[in-house]
């Protein structure tokens, strides 16, 4: 008997049971470009907090530049061409004569008024030649007002795709988990708001709005959320009748309870990989925006409004723009969409 205590008692310990997200951090970091593709996106988010701090960015508006300003190293490769270049001289032309002051009707006044002309000079501040990464046409630095940009677009995204969640996720929870009238009611909702094309819809939010940061961010919540409440609509159908949700209705939890508490955490992971999906889509939303005009303001900067100063730029051979614009959205936005997909791969329950 004593043998057999013993023997009970040496068994190991079973391991503890890891959650959903235990399980996906795991899966993730295992997943090498997945995980690259995170660390990138948190180096983007730090950036943009660190913009809105006034850390870096904050003379964005400043003009400490000549007009497109080129960058550096196409500066000092221009120059070196210039240098190697022999000077031909130019052909001596007859210096042009002016009037004589007999001849001129408003000599006097002229001289008059140099003596009075430093009193109304402004002295003239010295600009660059050229920046690290180019100037636009004001002369601003194009690295200040990227990274300036960043945040706002990061900002939009954001905060746009955490509202339009809310907003999907309680008009689907409400229609999967009551039914009938209250799911026949938002399902004919959402029929007519689906109903219009996406642009033409968000271009008259907009255009009726006017703009702004936060209209912005309310016009792009306001019409993305169709995708989240099918989604939520149909998990909650499903959930529904599990059995820990009629247990939970057997001991008398009310119905908000049964939704928040015990269906909705079943469905988080599919919320955090639709915020993914969404935060990309309305970042490139507000590029649109910005582009057309019915963007930011104008005191404001984002990667829309830069690139809405583009054509302009490349009608006259200025590049640099596009490209600092280019590479910033490029490398977020290929993060962004390959982070979503190692996020649905890591939080499948399917997977082991």
């Amino acid at each position: 008997m004593t043998t057999l205590q013993n023997t009970a008692g040496s068994a190991p310990a079973s391991a503890p049971s890891r959650s959903l997200w235990q399980l996906g951090w795991q899966r993730l970091k295992r997943d090498r470009i997945g995980f690259a593709c995170l660390w990138i996106v948190v180096g983007f988010i730090v950036l943009a907090l660190a913009s809105w701090a006034g850390l870096i960015g904050r003379g964005w508006n400043d003009e400490i530049a000549v007009s497109y300003a080129p960058p550096t190293f196409l500066y000092q490769q221009e120059h070196k061409l210039a240098a190697a270049v022999p000077a031909v001289q130019a052909e001596s032309e007859p210096k042009a004569q002016g009037l004589q002051p007999q001849e001129d009707p408003i000599w006097a006044e002229t001289q008059a008024a140099y003596k009075n002309r430093d009193k109304y000079v402004v002295p003239e501040v010295k600009k660059e030649s050229s920046l690290t990464f180019g100037a636009d046409i004001r002369g601003r630095d194009l690295l200040d007002k990227v990274i300036k940009g960043t945040s706002t677009s990061l900002s939009v995204g954001f905060f746009g795709a955490l509202l339009s969640v809310v907003i999907g996720a309680a008009l689907g929870a409400g229609a999967g988990f009551f039914g009938r009238k209250v799911d026949d009611f938002l399902m004919w909702f959402y029929s007519v708001f689906t109903a219009m094309p996406d642009m033409l819809l968000l271009l008259a939010f907009a255009a009726v709005a006017g703009r702004g940061l936060g209209t912005v961010i309310l016009v792009l919540s306001l019409t993305s959320w169709p995708g989240t409440f099918r989604l939520v609509r149909a998990e909650f159908i499903k959930l529904r009748s599990r059995e820990f949700v009629q247990a939970a209705d057997a001991i008398g939890a009310s119905s908000a309870r049964r939704m928040f508490v015990h269906i909705l955490p079943n469905v988080s992971h599919l919320l955090l990989v639709q915020f993914s999906l969404l935060m990309v889509g309305l970042i490139k939303y507000e590029v649109i925006l910005s582009f057309l005009g019915f963007g930011v303001d104008v005191r404001q900067v984002s990667w829309g409004s830069m690139l809405s100063e583009v054509p302009e730029e490349l009608m006259q051979g200025y590049w640099w723009q596009l490209a600092m614009v280019v590479v910033f959205m490029s490398l977020l936005v290929t993060a962004f969409s390959m982070l979503t997909d190692s996020l649905r791969d890591a939080l499948d329950p399917k997977v082991k």
